[in-house]
């Protein structure tokens, strides 16, 4: 039986891809999760095979939460789920440790199969997305410059990004400059907007 956890915030989805997941035979939902944070101390405590995170959840993410896998139980294979097949998010999946990426739209029976073939060994990524993640390419965008347009996404001023992330005020001037530059945008906003629809962050 192959032990699987299931991290989601919303519980109707939730417990709708368990009832769903519980009618294959080989396939046992043992643990769940509504939150980021909760999910190594899930996984550990259900002694899981598979873990099915979706990538957008309070608390930490399921980037996040898939890495945290990855450094604290490496031998759980990690499937990402999600409404948003951002090519971004992708290349970011990859990056954390998972094994899978799908987006939720598709059938039941994909994400069994997703299930037992990352056991398997193999990588399993929605086809579509993948051609558009290639073709996209990856991320102009450093780590930091990345942290202050994040920071400046919910209107924020270079001030207080500047304290909230201690940096001085002109080193954010600057980073949020080259983020606009490096997106093609006019202004931070399209700049925030663009990085949001890539899944850059």
């Amino acid at each position: 039986m192959i032990r699987v956890l299931l991290a989601e915030d919303q519980s109707m989805v939730r417990e709708a891809l368990a009832a769903l997941l519980g009618l294959e035979g080989d396939l046992e939902v043992v643990a769940q999760a509504a939150r980021g944070d909760e999910v190594v101390a899930a996984a550990r405590a259900g002694a899981v095979d598979v873990a099915l995170l979706d990538i957008e959840m309070p608390g930490m993410s399921g980037l996040e939460a898939a890495a945290a896998l990855r450094e604290a139980l490496p031998e759980v294979r990690v499937v990402i789920l999600t409404t948003f097949g951002r090519p971004g998010y992708l290349r970011r999946a990859m990056e954390a440790g998972a094994c899978a990426f799908l987006v939720k739209d598709a059938p039941a029976a994909h994400l069994a199969d997703a299930v037992r073939r990352v056991l398997a060994g193999e990588r399993v990524i929605d086809p579509t997305l993948a051609a558009a993640a290639l073709a996209e390419g990856a991320s102009p965008l450093t780590d930091r410059e990345r942290d202050v347009l994040r920071a400046a996404a919910d209107g924020s001023t270079n001030a207080e990004i500047a304290r909230s992330l201690s940096l001085s005020y002109g080193t954010v001037r600057n980073y949020l400059s080259t983020a606009v530059q490096k997106t093609g945008a006019r202004n931070r906003a399209e700049a925030v907007r663009t990085a949001q629809e890539k899944g850059w962050f």
